[in-house]
């Protein structure tokens, strides 16, 4: 897990990991190795032997930190076996600290056009990074962007009041909105989060069109890992997210399970690459 404790791919990984033991027939260690948007724990996984017992589940980061990133340490098509995309997220809510005199998009704007606000993320080329990146150029404003060691410590910041702004995935948002500690202006995927019927897109809000979503969540294993191998971890993420319970756990944080069949997925992380990319682009960023 190439992220820090306590975030929505770290949770997702962990109930997934559970559900999946049983079919495997022996534990999963779930291994944190958070830091530099996931490139650290990518880079573990990169160098280990293809012999099935070191995987990695990971954010759409994966697909992110090429066209962020001027070097990494490994080549993410050459030195990765993709094995599925368990879930697909639609998108995640643009929160803000209730010391923020805003109770919608459009009185956000207006406040960040008349004083700085801060946004914190997950680190930079995280893909919540780039929605609140991409909302600033839409809205026509410059928000500062302070990047943390993953989502939990940036959302610590945003409870704390140190950064005034954040984009959240429903799964760890919800509990925050409900409870008031943090308000919910809009959600940044096409339609309405199922949970929180209550919250306009952004699209609705105050920028038509707009729409982005949070990416898959993926199983990456070393090069050259044994095609039985791959098969034999992809049937068992299937059977995981086959099980009512399983299912329901993603479809309320707001993720569609998919699991797309190892050789479609394989030919899918190159066109993602690619998409992600005039993301990045389009957001401004410079790779660093």
């Amino acid at each position: 897990m190439p992220f820090p404790p306590g975030g929505a791919t770290d949770v997702n990984a962990r109930a997934l990991a559970k559900e999946m033991e049983s079919s495997l027939g022996q534990p999963i260690v779930v291994d944190n190795r958070g830091g530099a948007n996931g490139i650290i724990g990518s880079d573990i996984v990169a160098k280990a032997a293809p012999d099935g017992y070191t995987m990695m589940h990971i954010s759409v980061a994966f697909a992110i930190n090429p066209s962020t990133y001027k070097k990494l340490p490994f080549d993410p098509i050459r030195d990765f076996t993709p094995i599925t995309n368990p879930i697909v997220g639609h998108g995640a809510l643009l929160m803000v600290h209730p010391t923020v005199p805003a109770r919608s998009l459009n009185e956000l704007i207006a406040v960040a056009k008349k004083q700085q606000l801060v946004f914190s993320s997950p680190g930079i080329g995280n893909v919540l990074h780039l929605i609140n990146e991409a909302f600033n150029a839409r809205a026509g404003i410059r928000m500062l962007h302070v990047p943390y060691k993953g989502s939990n410590p940036a959302l610590v910041a945003l409870l704390g009041a140190e950064s005034q702004v954040m984009v959240v995935p429903p799964l760890t948002a919800t509990p925050y909105v409900k409870s008031e500690r943090l308000r919910a202006l809009a959600y940044s995927g096409g339609k309405r989060l199922e949970t929180l019927p209550e919250i306009p897109t952004i699209a609705e809000a105050a920028l038509p069109g707009f729409q982005i979503d949070t990416g898959w969540h993926a199983w990456f294993a070393p090069a050259k890992m044994p095609e039985r191998m791959v098969t034999q971890i992809y049937d068992a993420i299937r059977k995981a997210l086959q099980s009512p319970k399983m299912r329901d756990v993603f479809v309320t944080a707001g993720y569609q399970p998919v699991a797309d069949p190892p050789a479609v997925f394989q030919k899918n992380v190159a066109n993602d690459i690619r998409r992600w990319g005039e993301i990045v682009k389009a957001a401004g960023i410079t790779p660093e």
